[in-house]
Order: C-alpha cells, then sequence, then structure tokens
C-alpha cells in the first residue's frame, strides 16, 4: 500500500495562490475595444483583416428570428 503524502495548509496555500482570476487582455482597434488573439465581433476584423461578415451574419440572424415568429 502507498502511504499518503500530507498537505500542509502552507503547500494548500502556496497551490492555491496561482488559481487567482486574471484580467482579460482587451486591446482597442478601429475605435473598437475587442480580446486579444479574436476576431472583433462588431467589425468583424482581425489583424486588420476582415475575417466575419457581420453584416451577412446579422441578417441571416433576423430572417431566422422572422421565420421562428411566424412559424408559431
Amino acid at each position: 500500500m502507498v502511504v499518503r503524502m500530507r498537505s500542509t495548509r502552507s503547500h494548500t496555500g502556496n497551490r492555491r495562490s496561482h488559481h487567482a482570476l486574471k484580467a482579460p487582455a482587451i486591446s482597442k482597434q478601429d475605435g473598437v475595444v475587442h480580446m486579444r488573439h479574436r476576431a472583433s465581433l462588431v467589425t468583424g476584423k482581425y489583424k486588420g483583416i476582415v475575417v466575419i461578415d457581420v453584416e451577412k451574419k446579422l441578417a441571416k440572424k433576423t430572417k431566422k428570428a422572422k421565420e421562428a415568429s411566424t412559424a408559431r
């Protein structure tokens, strides 16, 4: 059988000292605040390149909501 190691309060505290929450990294590009390393949900840009067609996505969402409301 394995002898169980004791975990002292100080050891537990040292381990838990790294569990603190950190604020997310935020950038500002084209006057819009967004999270780092992620595309902006407002402009659809990542590193200055448009990767998400925001207008198309919004049109699709409104069309889907309209169809859902007429189906009821």
